[in-house]
């Protein structure tokens, strides 16, 4: 056996993880994905279905011509025949053999009650789909893989004819034989007895594929391992059906950091932070923050405490170097801040305080004091950079001045809308009127204010507000509240995030893109007036 074949990384994430709720993918898409997961360097990449919809279908038409992959083994996933009816005869088994995938997974029960149920056949009947249909493909030249489907509620309920699902397919020259947890209800302890029962009973090699619903999918998937798999299934982010899958970058990395089992190519572990915010990106699904590992909070530090020991020594409150997996740490500035966690963050945005503890002591003192009154610089990296240029300084960075604003919202006698904006601005010595109309009052104050700057600072054309968050902050009750508004800007090579807060959303809003535009100008290499 191959040194690469010794432990299966084997991803379902076009397969099992197109099927969570809301995640819809084009057959170019999943192109993509493919290629990212055979950079990051998996040892199979399930592509889907083909010949049970059209999509997948196409899929593996265009795959056969376009995708060349250089790490990962293609998989083609598909069902046993269907009751009765012979293997050479069954039209999604011959969709299997022309996919041009070298490898193939079929989906079999193991569950007795599921096997009366939903195949509506015998049980015998059942073991003998699985013997046709893996010797068939095997003859056509397919390494084939078998998912047992339900095998842990059909261990409870039936151990005997379980253990023979596993036994037939083995004998029958599946390669691997995956036990799923696909009601994701297993705990740690429970399913790895089970791993432990199957292995000692039978000779076959055995694989894992959990679901998340009990929270234990990596370490339901973890503990097999330790039991005795060889394949563990699963997909990038966790996506999937329900509560998802086991997350294959987790997994990966308790591997290779924790276990010290090199599971991908040397050096590919760098590339997961990388890759699965890549991918995040094809889905359309927001990543998780707390992702373990790849999460862009996953190494971030927020107590002064912490960041008081990282100064001396980083592996103090970090369990592993983000850079690992790609990922790097990061300090959050807070009113739990201390002096080290702004020296700290200061370096990381490239700005050198030299130490200077009265600074420093100013720094700290009117992050706290803003934060009392609403602000937060967690995620405003862009305006604490502003605040700290302006302690440096004595001078906030400007290149305007908002003098006036008015926005006026009016429902039409047709229903339409209809927000209008009217800013006044003061740059280079001009005052500019100017206005803007848009789907809401503060897309018309947006508007406005770029159309007047544009004429002065022509490189606001290539921004773009590409996020806007408003939260009612605790205080008050209802629409007297005190609002927190968060903008998120793109220059198209990088993001920003500023913020603003008053009791007007209109007014916070304005705060949020005065910093926007400033920091997008500074970026763009313009000097403040």
């Amino acid at each position: 056996m191959p040194v690469s074949d010794l432990f299966h990384i084997y991803d379902t994430t076009l397969r099992d993880g197109a099927q969570q709720e809301g995640l819809n993918l084009s057959v170019h898409d999943k192109l993509v994905i493919a290629r990212h997961l055979d950079d990051l360097g998996v040892g199979f990449i399930e592509g889907g279905w083909p010949g049970a919809n059209p999509k997948d279908t196409e899929f593996f038409a265009r795959a056969k011509k376009e995708l060349v992959l250089k790490n990962a083994t293609f998989v083609a996933f598909g069902a046993t025949r269907r009751p009765n009816v012979k293997a050479a005869d069954d039209a999604l088994l011959g969709a299997l053999r022309d996919s041009g995938a070298p490898a193939v997974t079929l989906v079999a029960k193991s569950f007795d009650r599921h096997v009366d149920l939903a195949l509506k056949t015998t049980l015998d009947e059942n073991l003998a789909m699985i013997r046709d249909s893996v010797t068939h493909l095997i003859a056509e030249g397919q390494r084939v893989f078998l998912d047992a489907e339900h095998f842990f509620d059909g261990y409870r309920n039936n151990r005997a004819y379980a253990l023979e699902v596993v036994r037939v397919a083995a004998e029958s020259g599946a390669d691997v034989i995956a036990l799923c947890d696909t009601n994701g209800g297993m705990l740690p302890d429970e399913l790895s007895q089970v791993v432990h029962d199957v292995l000692t009973a039978s000779s076959a090699r055995l694989g894992i594929h959990c679901h998340n619903d009990t929270g234990c999918a990596v370490a339901n998937s973890m503990a097999a391992i330790a039991a005795g798999a060889t394949h563990v299934q699963g997909t990038l982010n966790g996506y999937g059906e329900r509560t998802g899958n086991a997350d294959l970058v987790t997994i990966i990395a308790n591997l290779e950091l924790k276990k010290n089992q090199l599971v991908l190519p040397p050096q590919s572990l760098r590339e997961a932070f990388r890759i699965s915010h890549a991918i995040a990106e094809v889905t359309n699904v927001n990543p998780s923050a707390r992702q373990p590992y790849v999460g862009v909070s996953a190494f971030a530090h927020k107590a002064g405490l912490h960041a008081s020991a990282i100064k001396v020594d980083p592996s103090l409150y970090q369990h592993e170097d983000p850079i690992s997996v790609g990922n790097d740490m990061r300090m959050l500035v807070s009113d739990m801040a201390g002096r080290a966690s702004i020296e700290l963050k200061s370096q990381e945005l490239g700005i050198d305080l030299k130490g200077d503890r009265e600074l420093i002591g100013r720094v700290v003192d009117r992050v706290k004091e803003m934060e009392s009154h609403g602000f937060t610089f967690e995620a405003a990296d862009a305006s604490f950079e502003l605040l700290l240029l302006e302690e440096l300084s004595g001078t906030r960075p400007s290149f305007f001045s908002i003098e006036h604003w008015l926005t006026t919202t009016e429902r039409g006698e047709d229903q339409s809308i209809i927000t209008k904006a009217e800013v006044t601005v003061t740059a280079l010595g001009k005052k500019i009127s100017c206005q803007g109309s848009g789907n809401g009052p503060v897309n018309a104050f947006d508007t406005a204010l770029r159309a007047g700057l544009q004429q002065l600072y022509p490189e606001l054309s290539v921004l773009e507000l590409t996020d806007y968050k408003v939260r009612i902050l605790e205080g008050r009750l209802g629409t007297g509240a005190i609002t927190r508004v968060l903008v998120e800007t793109s220059d198209g090579k990088g993001e920003w995030n500023t913020i603003g807060v008053h009791e007007n959303v209109i007014a916070a809003s304005a705060m949020a893109l005065e910093d926007a535009l400033t920091f997008g100008l500074l970026r763009q290499g313009r000097k403040p007036e």
